[in-house]
């Protein structure tokens, strides 16, 4: 999942000893806020995220997402969230 994502766009952390990855919102949409950006993704991507807004306040620059996918659906996920963070470039030009 980690090289997937970092190759669509979005570098991700690897965890130390978790089923989850916190990973920094992308810069392109870091103004959203954690919950926003879910949103979006899960709208425009069809990737579901956990805002980390949700965790406390000092999560909101950061989404959690959960290691328990396939590797087709990952690589699928991988290729709707690059689409995802292209457009969302395009659109802020």
């Amino acid at each position: 999942m980690i090289e997937a994502f970092t190759q669509a766009g979005w570098s991700l952390a690897k965890p130390n000893a978790s089923m989850f990855i916190w990973a920094k919102i992308p810069e392109v949409a870091r103004d959203m806020g954690s919950l926003e950006f879910a949103k979006q993704l899960l709208l425009h991507a069809g990737v579901a995220v956990s805002p980390g807004i949700g965790f406390g306040k000092y999560g909101d620059a950061y989404v959690r997402i959960a290691l328990i996918e396939n590797e087709n659906r990952i690589r699928q996920a991988a290729r709707n969230i690059k689409k995802f963070l292209k457009d969302l470039e395009e659109a802020k030009q």
